[in-house]
């Protein structure tokens, strides 16, 4: 059997890791909004573009791929030979992505197994690795989808931004949005919590935060009793994304890879310029 991977734009795959990746990976991008006009998401709107909108407060908002971009998707993978897809995406709860997969999957001309990843970024991004390692080794269907499922639950993920403004316009704020009274008087450190942002800790400056994303890493990877792969993911805060994944070079001895990226529009319209995000992501089991 012949199980293709299909994933969407915020996965956040830096392109190296595409073309090394041991199976072909198809990317669906999510669309962005500003000012009125609508654009794909790592084809014509860069993560320059969306941090200029959000300082000059331009309206910016996100929509989903639509079911016929996936059935187009999945019929071009039947065609290419596939004889299964898992198609893998963020979080039901932030998107409705799964749903227009799920409804594209009842149309597909070859069995497609949806993951929700319950997740986003490179949390996600690594699941979708790791199913494309399974395919490539010949595993079936269900099993590259229980591979991704298996990865992308493992993972963690803690984010700091510089304000829940962004969060709370795009109504992904969920249980944190109890911080926003407070805002202006704290540093808040978000995280994961089965596919929904909850508050993690409330620091008072930006470099209390920045130390204590590296100290919840640390545990996080020492936890995992294995190797672990890493990724720290950026909105316009390169230097501190870099300074960052050295820190944690240092203290983690069970690293694998270690990704430094940028966010991209999508998830980047939600939580604005500033952010940086720490991926802690254990390998699955041979």
């Amino acid at each position: 059997m012949s199980v293709a991977i299909i994933t969407d734009s915020t996965a956040y795959l830096p392109a190296a890791l595409l073309t090394a990746a041991p199976a072909p990976i198809t990317v669906v991008p999510l669309h962005v909004v500003l000012g009125g006009r609508e654009h794909r998401e790592g084809v014509d709107i860069t993560t320059d573009d969306l941090s200029a909108a959000l300082r000059k407060f331009t309206p910016v908002s996100t929509s989903r791929p639509t079911p016929h971009v996936f059935l187009d998707a999945y019929e071009a993978a039947a065609a290419a030979g596939a004889t299964g897809i898992v198609s893998i995406h963020l979080s039901s709860d932030m998107s409705g992505t799964c749903q227009s997969a799920q409804l594209a999957a009842q149309q597909s001309p070859v069995p497609v197994e949806v993951v929700d990843s319950r997740s986003l970024g490179m949390a996600m991004g690594y699941a979708v690795l790791s199913a494309a390692a399974a395919s490539a080794a010949g595993r079936d269907l269900t099993d590259v989808a229980a591979v991704a499922r298996w990865r992308s639950e493992a993972a963690t993920v803690a984010f700091y931004v510089d304000t829940l403004e962004h969060l709370r316009r795009g109504g992904r704020i969920g249980a944190a949005s109890a911080l926003v009274g407070s805002a202006l008087a704290i540093k808040p450190i978000l995280t994961l919590v089965d596919g929904s942002i909850r508050p993690l800790e409330r620091v008072r400056t930006s470099s209390r935060a920045l130390a204590r994303l590296v100290e919840l890493a640390v545990t996080a990877a020492t936890g995992s009793g294995g190797v672990v792969d890493l990724a720290v993911q950026h909105l316009d805060s390169v230097a501190r994304a870099q300074s960052l994944a050295g820190q944690l070079r240092e203290r983690i001895e069970n690293v694998g890879d270690l990704v430094v990226g940028e966010l991209g529009a999508v998830v980047g319209a939600h939580v604005g310029p500033g952010t940086l995000a720490v991926v802690v992501s254990p390998r699955p089991p041979s």
